[in-house]
């Protein structure tokens, strides 16, 4: 008896476990699996479900743009996240819920019933998109299919307001093989309440969503009459990230570029300075490549200017070093101006070359060598002043062809200095622009 009495908790637990699984009703056959196995008994899932053929079976849509995850400008795509909603009914599978312990709406496998075949006709790639086997069904035979899907689309981008660009892409439902008259489209909510709509889009990445509309249309072909629903997805691009690592330093550097047209065309600190400018024109352009949407259909405005800008640099490098090597080579020819026949020579009897024939280019024979005379005559006097005059008169031709070409360069570069700033200008209101229409979007 006392061992008895020593065991009686342990058996206290077991004996009320058993109790409960006495008294707990277990039903033969629950309501749940009945009408699962009613409804899917002689079901069959390649028929349409209508009972008559004529009736065209209307399949109702809705989609939330869930977010951007990439826009491929080089290859035209788009990938984005979005939420998939159809909803149809079946006249095979309706009930009533008082046969069936109130039970008003169940799951069921897809892969056991009919579903339309609904695909995205700008589809190329279908990524990450989770499989989800069950759908819901209501007891009037209503069918509820809500998915996530990943949909890498075709899509028309254009960069050439980059970075304030708006893009307009198109998502097209329609089915494959059924026409109209036997699989119709409709919207689930209304076209307004679609359009803006934005409780499901993650707004914390680059792009913005604007809006969704919507449009029915029926597409004719020689195959028949398909029900189509396109959804426009317009997104824009937030800029601010590239207005302060592309515009702001483009601009900085510009009109650093244009304040060395301040310095004399002539100096050479100037080649320096726009030979410098010009590396940073190159570093900052490898950069911006990096950064800016590549595509082979549109070039983005702010490249265009760039390499505008990088180009008038460059021709005004090339006009500084002309004009730094004009002035060399007059400069050396003026060193090689002695006055030899001033000088003289000791040795009567040698030639003596003058400079004047050497500068003009002639190949006649020295006049001092001509008009060799006996030293201290009015007339060796007269022909050395003759000297004098033809050697300042050459020297004052070759100042004014000098200055002629100073002019004309100088102007040349005047003329750089007007289409840099008109460039800078077209430029700076662009951009303004640009960013004031994408405000106003």
């Amino acid at each position: 008896m006392r061992s008895s009495s020593y065991y009686r908790p342990h058996n206290d637990k077991y004996c009320f476990s058993e109790i409960l699984a006495i008294d707990t009703p277990r039903p033969r056959n629950p309501a749940l699996y009945r009408l699962t196995k009613q409804l899917l008994r002689k079901y069959h899932k390649a028929v349409r479900p209508v009972h008559h053929w004529t009736e065209a079976t209307m399949v109702y849509l809705d989609v939330f743009v869930h977010a951007v995850l990439d826009v491929d400008a080089q290859n035209q795509k788009l990938k984005t996240s979005i939420w998939y909603h159809e909803v149809w009914d079946d006249e095979f599978l309706s009930w009533n819920p008082s046969m069936f312990d109130e039970i008003r709406e169940i799951s069921l496998p897809l892969s056991d019933i009919w579903a339309p075949d609904i695909i995205i006709n700008e589809f190329v790639d279908i990524e990450g998109s989770p499989d989800l086997p069950y759908v819901y069904v209501n007891s009037s035979g209503t069918i509820k299919n809500s998915k996530p899907i990943q949909v890498v689309s075709t899509c028309g981008l254009e960069t050439y307001a980059f970075p304030f660009d708006t893009h307009n892409c198109s998502l097209t439902f329609s089915s494959v093989l059924h026409t109209v008259q036997d699989v119709d489209l409709a919207f689930l909510r209304s076209k307004e309440d679609m359009k803006h709509d934005k409780q499901e889009f993650l707004n914390d990445s680059e792009w913005e969503l604007l809006s969704v509309s919507s449009t029915y249309n029926i597409l004719q072909s020689s195959a028949g009459d398909f029900a189509q629903i396109r959804f426009n997805v317009v997104i824009r691009r937030r800029p601010l990230v590239y207005v302060v690592s592309l515009l702001i330093p483009s601009l900085f550097l510009m009109l650093v570029d244009l304040g060395s047209f301040y310095l004399p065309p002539t100096c050479r600190a100037r080649i320096v300075f726009k030979t410098s400018v010009l590396v940073g024109y190159t570093v900052f352009r490898v950069n911006m490549s990096d950064e800016m949407p590549r595509s082979a259909l549109s070039t983005p405005l702010i490249g265009v200017f760039f390499t505008v800008c990088m180009a008038l640099l460059v021709i005004s490098l090339f006009t500084s070093i002309l004009l730094v090597r004009l002035l060399h080579d007059e400069w050396s020819i003026g060193q090689e101006r002695p006055l030899l026949c001033l000088q003289g020579d000791t040795d009567a009897d040698g030639p003596r070359v003058d400079p004047r024939a050497q500068l003009a280019g002639l190949a006649e024979p020295s006049i001092c060598q001509e008009h060799q005379v006996q030293p201290g005559t009015l007339q060796e006097v007269w022909l050395e002043l003759k000297s004098i005059g033809t050697y300042f008169q050459t020297w004052e031709q070759a100042d004014q062809q000098e200055v002629k070409w100073l002019a004309l360069l100088e102007r040349f570069d005047r003329l750089l200095f007007q289409a840099y700033t008109i460039v800078l200008g077209l430029y700076t209101i662009t951009l303004s622009s640009l960013w004031a229409l994408w405000g106003s979007s």
